[in-house]
């Protein structure tokens, strides 16, 4: 029996566990000697990226969460596939709705230039998540970085943990718990829409069969229940995009003040308020901008801290690995 058979089961153990490191391991100012303007240059290009498209910031904020809780925080999520490998863009919650991979991919080549094999794409998608919520009005914070990026993908993995559009509270709460993140957390999370845009596709039961009753989803609120089906007509292009609140170049906390009124994009949002369990926390964030703002940043440090411990490397090219995976069986 090969020594691949031998170990595949005791990789594949390996592969399913993740971890929270805390303290040693990431650190503020990790580049401070060895890319000092490693930060700064990130948020130079999200400038640039922003003044392009205003979307493009909002698009690369949603790249944290889709990679960090999918093995962890390890720009998994940015590997193209290859004839060895099913990566994470064409599983079902990312295929034709992740984008703007190519605002990474001008950060890693400004970062290449500057301080070349130095800064992990992992790293550089938690800087620019946080640079796309400072730079559209919301919370700027201290980032942990030292994060090493994964050489595979997988788009079992991505389809098992991600959540669909037509989740519920409880469904999110649960998975959120996985993660060591509260149920807080996970509402403050959920505040990232407020910038950006959903797709028709995302919406159509809502709009027309909720729950298979045949009709819309009673917590729509009316008027914006008829926005919405002007917008995304049954039988329509479902790939049209909707904005996610009412102020969506800004992040503020219109988002939960929109799922007070019934005016949530998705179900998955206005979930959040007519569940018993997260209804206290939209409302506290609907009226008090400050707490939503200290709380999502806390929740971002905290799945910024998700890693799943396995073997890395600093990616030269963001959507492709150094070196196999098979590699590692002889590595001293």
């Amino acid at each position: 029996m090969s020594l691949l058979l031998l170990l595949r089961p005791h990789l594949i153990l390996y592969l399913l566990i993740l971890t929270v490191v805390n303290g040693e391991s990431l650190r503020a100012r990790f580049y401070s000697e060895t890319c000092p303007e490693a930060e700064s240059i990130v948020r130079r290009e999200m400038k640039k990226a922003m003044i392009k498209e205003a979307r493009s910031v909002a698009s690369v904020m949603r790249l944290q969460f889709h990679d960090c809780f999918v093995n962890g925080c390890d720009a998994s999520v940015l590997l193209d596939d290859t004839p060895h490998m099913l990566g994470e863009k064409l599983s079902l919650s990312n295929i034709n709705s992740l984008r703007s991979f190519e605002v990474v991919d001008e950060i890693k080549e400004a970062l290449e230039e500057a301080c070349p094999a130095t800064v992990s794409c992992a790293d550089i998608v938690i800087m620019a998540s946080r640079d796309a919520v400072a730079l559209t009005g919301g919370p700027d914070w201290e980032v942990k970085l030292g994060r090493k990026d994964s050489l595979t993908a997988s788009q079992k993995d991505s389809d098992d943990i991600m959540p669909s559009p037509r989740a519920n509270a409880t469904f999110l709460i649960d998975l959120f718990k996985r993660f060591n993140l509260s149920v807080k957390d996970m509402v403050a999370l959920s505040g990232s829409h407020s910038i950006g845009k959903g797709r028709c596709f995302s919406i159509m039961f809502r709009l027309y069969n909720q729950s298979g009753s045949g009709k819309p989803d009673p917590a729509v609120e009316p008027r914006y229940r008829k926005k919405l089906n002007k917008l995304c007509p049954l039988g329509g292009d479902e790939n049209v995009t909707g904005y996610l609140d009412a102020t969506p170049h800004v992040f503020d906390n219109q988002y939960f003040k929109d799922l007070v009124s019934g005016r949530g994009f998705l179900n998955s949002d206005q979930t959040l308020y007519t569940s018993r369990e997260t209804r206290g926390y939209v409302k506290m964030f609907s009226e008090d901008q400050a707490e939503f703002f200290r709380a999502f940043e806390q929740g971002m440090v905290k799945m910024g801290d998700l890693q799943s411990g396995r073997p890395g490397e600093i990616r030269l090219n963001c959507r492709v690995v150094n070196r196999r995976p098979s590699d590692l069986l002889f590595d001293s």
